[in-house]
């Protein structure tokens, strides 16, 4: 998953990178083009010059140099001018030097001349160099200026947003209070923020229906339940029965007790996806652990080993503590096979409990699924470890299956 950045800081982070990318390129084009000019400029006076010096030539017929500025010979033949950057000595200075230079040949009063002429460029690129280097301080200062606003500007044009993005962040099904959102003059933000309350709306209104339906559904169950066990204990306290039918109706009373207890979990488990239990108190896992494990031996034969180094106090409901602990030590003795002691350890983050097992689970990765066992035990509906891992989520506790040394390792991390 790619990595994510705040929206500022990426609309900042493009803006830096264009306004770098526009810099430089900017300053290329600027320096190449004012050196064109500057070299076209050295160029128009080198052609001046050379024009004087033959004017000077055919009026007075006379040679004549100033060295390295002007230089005349006499030549041969006509060739090609030629236009070059050349490093001389110049006596002025007494120091070699950068000059830009023409060479003609003209054909005056019958006789060849070769005329040079030169103009420094030292200065010239001086100049350039300045003017490079001050636009290109003034580029950077309008850059971090237009930055500074741009990111302030951005700031206060996305504050409705951000704001409405917290408020959306702190928005609860359970609460009877409706979203509170910053209005914005933006179109686009107004529209998304109609849209928001039409969808919390809808949802605030599908969650109280479906709870309404789960504890309605929940209700009637209890009853007819209820009903049924009490007709069924009248015919069992009933002598005029035979063995046969009393068979049969301690079974019809075993499945209603299931029924009962399946549909005492399915609302739990609806009530915990719903975040219905928000009474969050310190609770000393290793206190409940140690009662419920006295508790236990009053119910079970199987011996139940508990070693504690450090007490685990976590921020939760004390009821699906309850619950959380009760279903964990209850699945470790209902799939105890060889009747080993079951060993439970704690320390300040981790909780691990380990029970005697025949072999390892053919789909571990399936064992938190609602319904899912790989045991034919009839006393099982499959919802206990569905339980506990929805309190783990609830929470953000990490809870972990493992198998060695024949024996089932479960392990909860608390953050």
């Amino acid at each position: 998953m790619a990595k994510k950045i705040k929206l500022i800081k990426k609309t900042s982070k493009t803006f830096l990178l264009t306004g770098l990318v526009l810099t430089i390129l900017s300053t290329g084009i600027l320096y190449y083009y004012t050196k064109h000019l500057l070299q076209q400029e050295i160029d128009e006076i080198l052609y001046s010059t050379e024009a004087r010096v033959v004017n000077a030539i055919k009026t007075n017929n006379q040679l004549f140099s100033l060295p390295p500025i002007v230089e005349i010979r006499k030549a041969e033949i006509i060739q090609p001018q030629v236009f070059k950057d050349t490093v001389i000595f110049d006596p002025s200075q007494k120091e070699m030097e950068l000059f830009r230079e023409l060479t003609t040949f003209k054909h005056i009063n019958n006789q060849i001349y070769q005329v040079t002429v030169r103009d420094f460029v030292v200065e010239n690129d001086q100049i350039l160099i300045a003017i490079v280097t001050s636009t290109i301080t003034v580029f950077i200062l309008a850059f971090f200026f237009l930055f500074y606003f741009n990111t302030a500007k951005n700031l206060k044009l996305w504050s409705p947003f951000f704001n409405n993005l917290e408020q959306m962040k702190r928005f609860s099904l359970t609460s009877n209070q409706s979203i509170e959102l910053e209005d914005s003059d933006i179109l686009e933000f107004s529209e998304l923020n109609k849209e928001i309350r039409t969808l919390t709306n809808k949802v605030k209104t599908d969650y109280e229906n479906l709870k309404q339906f789960t504890e309605n559904v929940s209700h009637e169950i209890q009853t007819p339940l209820a009903i049924i066990q009490a007709k069924i204990d009248t015919f069992i306290n009933d002598g005029s029965i035979s063995d046969k039918q009393f068979q049969d109706i301690s079974s019809i009373q075993k499945d209603i007790q299931r029924l009962k207890l399946l549909n005492q979990k399915i609302t739990l488990i609806t009530k915990v996806d719903n975040h219905q239990f928000d009474n969050l108190e310190i609770v000393n896992l290793t206190s409940l652990i140690s009662k419920k494990i006295e508790s236990f031996k009053e119910i079970s034969t199987n011996s139940i080993y508990f070693d504690s180094e450090q007490d685990i106090v976590v921020s939760m409901d004390a009821y699906l503590a309850d619950i959380l602990i009760n279903n964990l030590i209850s699945n470790a003795i209902k799939y105890n096979s060889r009747k080993e002691a079951i060993i439970i350890i704690t320390n300040k983050k981790s909780l691990i409990i380990s029970n005697a097992g025949d072999r390892e689970l053919l789909n571990p990765e399936k064992l938190f699924l609602r319904f899912y066992t790989e045991t034919n035990n009839k006393h099982s509906i499959g919802l206990g470890l569905t339980i506990v891992k929805k309190i783990c989520d609830l929470y953000n506790f990490k809870v972990n299956y493992s198998f060695k040394e024949q024996k089932h390792f479960f392990q909860l991390i608390f953050k």
